[in-house]
């Protein structure tokens, strides 16, 4: 008997060690809310002005809730994950084309080597906007003058980001970039993976990124394909929308001034396929608690006069380090034709310039 039990220990132990370790893992929620209010001028070509609550994005950041997390598989691997949702706070309504989870959706590994994840991703391009673009992905920003910049993301993709001894290696490839049918930048109903074309509707994406104590520098290429139900313009697999990102920052303890250029060559449009987006913008931190920034940006294109001229200017007050208000202004000039809104997702007349005003609250949990 005694012989009986010792040999099912052993053999209990030998199953026990042929068995994976419980891995240590990790899940966390984050969010933020972000409800603003504003008002701006010439928002049809009669010259009427509107007052409202933006669905797109609030004065400082979009409105997200997230899932996070990550699984330590041993070896210095490590599993992970991410879910994002963006929504309307105004409404209560979800944006992104109205995915689920339409900021971020991937899974993947990592380790020393950096990462992969499969999913929805940002593209290069948006992540090279981090911390060059002083006002990032906010209502009055670049993404006013190239709503491609802040909604940087690709679905059906494979994405790769590692750091070394400050240098950033990124890169991503989608098999079709964009499922959604919605209109506007967050959805241009290129599903792709098609057997028949298989140009039709790849994006792939790379960066570069030098970061030192006090500056860094960043360069990033985005190239899209269009298919024959893709918007604006892309009709066929062999056109292209390609986008070439140089920008760079330098900061001090309570300073920061970020810059670039950005250059487009658009095969979907006919009249105006080239163009050079510039921007400059600077922040201040007047207290521990009061941040002062302004940006200027010029949108030109160079077969047309109709360009486009940008400032912006915010106070940001932290009333604890979750929560903040702000208000922001802003003027915007359009130049022959154009007919670029100063807000995100708002309206403006032909060649008309606006003055616009926006204040808040932001909330991060």
């Amino acid at each position: 008997m005694k012989k009986t039990l010792i040999a099912s220990a052993i053999a209990a132990c030998a199953m026990a060690g042929a068995l994976p370790a419980q891995a240590q893992s990790s899940i966390s929620v984050y969010g933020l809310i972000d409800g603003a209010v504003e008002h701006y001028t010439n928002a049809d070509a009669a010259g009427n002005g509107v007052t409202r609550s933006p669905s797109l994005g609030g004065g400082m950041f979009p409105s997200r809730i997230g899932f996070k997390g990550s699984e330590d598989l041993g070896g210095g691997l490590k599993a992970i994950f991410t879910l994002e949702n963006g929504f309307a706070p105004d409404a209560g309504t979800i944006n992104q084309g109205g995915r689920l989870f339409g900021r971020q959706a991937w899974v993947g590994l990592a380790g020393s080597w950096g990462q992969v994840t499969i999913g929805r991703n940002y593209n290069m391009l948006y992540v090279s906007s981090f911390d060059v673009d002083v006002f990032g992905p906010s209502q009055y920003g670049l993404g006013a003058l190239d709503p491609a910049v802040p909604n940087g993301r690709s679905d059906n993709s494979v994405a790769y980001k590692g750091t070394f001894n400050g240098v950033t290696l990124g890169a991503t490839y989608s098999l079709g970039r964009d499922t959604s049918a919605a209109g506007g930048a967050s959805g241009t109903n290129c599903a792709g993976e098609s057997a028949a074309d298989a140009q039709a509707c790849r994006e792939w994406s790379a960066l570069l990124r030098y970061d030192r104590p006090t500056w860094a520098v960043v360069a990033a290429y985005d190239r899209i394909h269009g298919s024959p139900t893709a918007a604006n313009g892309l009709n066929t697999s062999d056109k292209t929308d390609s986008r070439l990102h140089v920008a760079g920052f330098v900061k001090g303890s309570d300073w920061k001034v970020g810059g670039g250029v950005l250059l487009r060559e658009n095969e979907g449009s006919a009249t105006q396929p080239k163009s050079r987006l510039y921007y400059l913008g600077a922040a201040y931190n007047a207290t521990p608690l009061l941040t002062i920034d302004g940006q200027v940006g010029k949108l030109d294109y160079r077969a047309t006069g109709n360009d486009t001229k940008q400032a912006l200017l915010r106070a940001t007050y932290l009333l604890s380090t979750r929560t903040a208000v702000y208000i922001a202004g802003g003027r915007l000039d359009n130049d022959g034709t154009a007919a670029v809104a100063l807000s995100a997702g708002g309206s403006v007349g032909a060649g008309m310039g606006q003055t616009g005003i926006i204040t808040g609250i932001k909330h991060a949990f």
